[in-house]
């Protein structure tokens, strides 16, 4: 019954972006390595060819790494027979912003953990006490002053 409901829900969401090159760009970085994840981004996935934008002098880099990132990309992706890549192509273009981590600033880094009751996992019980510790520090340094 929910089978039914999800294509007429998901159609607009993967009518431009295959869910193979969404996966790809959510796991770049697991798939090709931190190095080469920072310079390099993909664009555009075609059948058997995946485009791939980078910098400049990451350009020869990626070329030389293009026959281990296609072994490593279609194992980890399924991709066997006609379904897998066969040819890396490269756009070089400017260097690849990064949008910034979500990952808590240094500010928040050293709030006070707020204290977490009936857990008895310790690790479980550290991680929620920071957790609430850094939701309490971001609470409080984007409160802002009131006008009347």
């Amino acid at each position: 019954m929910i089978g039914a409901l999800l294509p007429p829900l998901t159609k607009p969401i993967f009518h431009k972006k295959s869910p193979l090159f969404v996966r790809l760009l959510m796991e770049w970085e697991t798939l090709v390595g931190p190095a080469l994840a920072e310079v390099s981004e993909p664009c555009r996935l075609r059948p058997g060819v995946l485009t791939i934008r980078c910098c400049g002098p990451a350009a020869v880099e990626m070329q030389y790494a293009a026959p281990r990132l296609l072994a490593n990309i279609n194992t980890a992706c399924g991709l066997y027979g006609d379904e897998a890549l066969k040819q890396i192509k490269l756009l070089q273009d400017r260097p690849v912003q990064r949008k910034p981590s979500h990952r808590p600033q240094k500010k928040w880094k050293d709030a006070a953990p707020v204290p977490v009751n009936g857990i008895e996992d310790a690790g479980l019980k550290e991680t929620l006490e920071r957790l609430g510790g850094h939701i309490r520090a971001k609470k409080q340094g984007t409160k802002k002053a009131r006008r009347f």
